[in-house]
């Protein structure tokens, strides 16, 4: 039985998921190590990816639940059935007729910030959701109307990086159960132009950052015992009547 342990930061890549990432990584373990990670991210996504090695994988409720920060890229003036760029761009439709024009910075920033605190989210159609025991995207992908109701999600800030219209660059720092791109298209509705997320990069889960993520090929190149990283200590409890 192997005695690896530890946390691994890897800058995921796009175009694979994360399920793929673990499988990828598994292979350079000894036979019989538990693997896993603490929060998905989406195929065209990049950036933080902790994966969790023997007993470590303990962990992944308390890792799941830490804060974690975003780059994101927006482009308004289009949907998408995803919310992202797996969907076909489709161009807003107003409902006053009216041809759709770029909105002023002013205007996107103080839409951004509807979009911090404690808010109420709609999940994405194509999201592991479940419906009466099935996954959204499953539905979504065969067809069905798939409305998920809104629940609460934290979002602790949300910085405008940069805006040249269509494209809206924002840092989002939120906590656990937050789709990115369920902000992207809200910013976009909030404005009256829609929008959708082109790209996403996880640049920090809890401490760990991106500037401290190994690659796949330093994986393969190192090994995976050299870059393994201790669990963090738990915060600590709350002092009676805090």
């Amino acid at each position: 039985m192997s005695l690896l342990a530890g946390i691994l930061n890897l800058d995921k890549p796009a175009g694979i998921s994360s399920a793929r990432a673990v499988a990828i990584v598994k292979r350079q373990l000894p036979r019989g190590t538990k693997i896993g990670h603490a929060g998905t991210l989406d195929p065209f996504a990049t950036g933080v990816l902790l994966l969790l090695v023997g007993r470590a994988t303990k962990a992944c409720e308390g890792l799941m639940d830490a804060p974690k920060t975003y780059d994101a890229t927006v482009r308004l003036g289009a949907t998408t059935a995803t919310d992202d760029p797996e969907g076909e761009a489709v161009p807003w439709a107003r409902a006053d007729g009216r041809e759709v024009e770029p909105p002023a910075a002013e205007a996107v920033v103080a839409a951004s910030a509807r979009f911090v605190g404690t808010i109420l989210q709609r999940p994405p159609a194509f999201s592991a959701m479940k419906v009466g025991g099935r996954r959204a995207y499953t539905l979504a992908r065969g067809g069905a109307d798939v409305q998920l109701a809104a629940r609460p999600v934290r979002v602790y800030g949300l910085e405008l990086l940069g805006y040249a219209w269509p494209e809206v660059r924002i840092a989002v720092r939120c906590g656990r159960g937050t789709y990115v791109r369920a902000i992207a298209r809200d910013l976009g509705e909030a404005l009256d132009c829609g929008g959708h997320l082109t790209a996403l990069r996880r640049t920090a889960s809890g401490g760990f950052r991106v500037e401290d993520a190994a690659t796949l090929e330093e994986v393969a190149e190192r090994g995976v015992e050299p870059l393994l990283k201790p669990v963090p200590a738990p915060p600590p409890a709350p002092a009676a009547g805090a």
